[in-house]
C-alpha cells in the first residue's frame, strides 16, 4: 500500500462502496492498525525502559524496524480512511503523506540489510564488533537509512515540480501515487530505485548468510551463536520476501480483477491487507519472542505477548 504504484484504495474503483461495505473495510483496516501498533508499542516500551537494550546495536536496529513499521501502518490506515472521508485531498498535503509512506516502505529492506551486517560482524568478527557497532555509529546508520530511503520520493517531487503547474499543488485530488506522480520519468525512477535497492539487499543477505555458515563450519566462533545468526538471517530473507509482495500487488490486482470483475473492490482491498498490512506482524514474531533476553523483560502488555506468542507457535514452530 505504501509502495509507489500500489496504494490501491477503494477510491481507485469505478464505483463508490456502499455504506456497509465502506464501514467494514475501514473498521478492518483500523483494527489491524491498532493490533499491530499495540504489539509493537509493547516492544518499544520494553526497549525504552531497559538501559541494557539501549546500548546494544542489535536491539537499536530492531527498534528502528519496529518504529518504521508503526509509522508505515499508521500512514496506511490514515490514507485509507482519508480516501473515504476526504476523497479529494489537497495535493501538497497528499505529497507529504505519500513521501512518508514511501520512505518507510523503502526503509524496510535497507534495515534488514543493516541487521544482517550487524549479525555478520558479531559472529565473524567478534573482537571488532564492540568497536564497529557502537551506539553512535548505529544511530548514524539509521539516519543514513532514512536519508537513502527518502531519495526516490524527493526525486519524484522534483520531477512533478518541473512538469506540473503551481496550481496543481493547491488543487484537490484522490490521494494515491498514480494520480499525483503521473510523469513517465516517475515510473522509471520507481522501477530503477526498486531494482537497485533490492539487488543491494539481496546481495547483502546472501553474502552475510554464507559467511556466517562458513564461520560456523570452521568453528571460529560459538556454534550456538552461529546457528542463531543463521536462523535470524534466514528469517530476514522470509521477511524481505513478504515485504516484496507489495511490488507484485499491482499485477495480482490486474489478474484477479480480470477473473472476478464483479468483486473488484473486495479483491483490491484483500490484496492490500495481505501484501501490505499482515507482513508488519512478522517483526514481533521473528524477533521479540525468539529472543529470550528480550522476552523476559516484557512485563507489561501481557495480552499482546500471549497473542504474538500464540501466532509465533502456529507460524514458525
Amino acid at each position: 500500500m505504501c509502495s509507489s504504484n500500489n496504494l490501491n484504495f477503494s477510491t481507485l474503483n469505478m464505483r463508490r462502496d456502499v455504506f456497509e461495505e465502506a464501514l467494514l473495510k475501514n473498521l478492518t483496516v483500523v483494527l489491524f492498525g491498532l493490533i499491530i501498533n499495540y504489539i509493537n508499542g509493547t516492544l518499544l516500551y520494553t526497549f525504552f525502559t531497559n538501559v541494557n537494550f539501549q546500548s546494544d546495536s542489535r536491539y537499536i536496529l530492531y527498534m528502528q524496524l519496529i518504529i518504521n513499521d508503526n509509522v508505515m501502518v499508521s500512514m496506511m490506515v490514515n490514507l485509507h480512511v482519508l480516501s473515504y472521508v476526504c476523497p479529494n485531498l489537497n495535493v501538497s498535503l497528499c505529497i507529504v503523506l505519500l513521501l512518508i509512506c514511501e520512505n518507510t516502505h523503502k526503509n524496510t529492506p535497507l534495515n534488514l540489510a543493516a541487521m544482517s551486517i550487524e549479525r555478520f560482524i558479531a559472529i565473524c568478527h567478534p573482537l571488532q564488533h564492540p568497536l564497529i557497532c557502537t551506539v553512535s555509529w548505529t544511530y548514524m546508520l539509521i539516519a543514513c537509512i532514512w536519508v537513502v530511503g527518502a531519495i526516490p520520493g524527493f526525486i519524484k517531487v522534483i520531477i512533478t515540480f518541473v512538469f506540473k503547474p503551481l496550481s496543481f499543488f493547491s488543487s484537490g485530488r484522490m490521494c494515491y501515487p498514480i494520480n499525483i506522480f503521473q510523469s513517465v520519468y516517475n515510473y522509471n525512477t520507481y522501477y530503477a530505485t526498486n531494482i537497485l535497492y533490492l539487488c543491494f539487499v539481496w546481495i547483502t543477505l546472501i553474502y552475510t548468510y554464507f559467511r556466517v555458515v562458513f564461520s560456523a563450519k570452521a568453528a571460529t566462533s560459538d556454534p550456538v551463536s552461529s546457528r542463531k545468526a543463521q536462523m535470524t538471517i534466514r528469517l530476514h530473507v522470509v521477511q524481505l520476501l513478504l515485504s516484496m509482495l507489495s511490488y507484485i500487488a499491482p499485477v495480482l490486482d490486474t489478474a484477479l480483477t480480470v477473473l472476478f470483475p464483479d468483486f473488484r473492490s473486495a479483491v483490491m482491498f484483500c490484496n492490500n491487507i495481505i501484501t501490505n498490512i499482515l507482513p508488519r506482524l512478522l517483526s514481533p514474531l521473528i524477533y521479540g519472542l525468539r529472543d529470550q533476553k528480550f522476552k523476559k523483560h516484557m512485563k507489561r502488555g501481557l495480552g499482546a505477548i500471549l497473542f504474538v506468542e500464540l501466532l509465533s507457535e502456529r507460524c514458525f514452530w
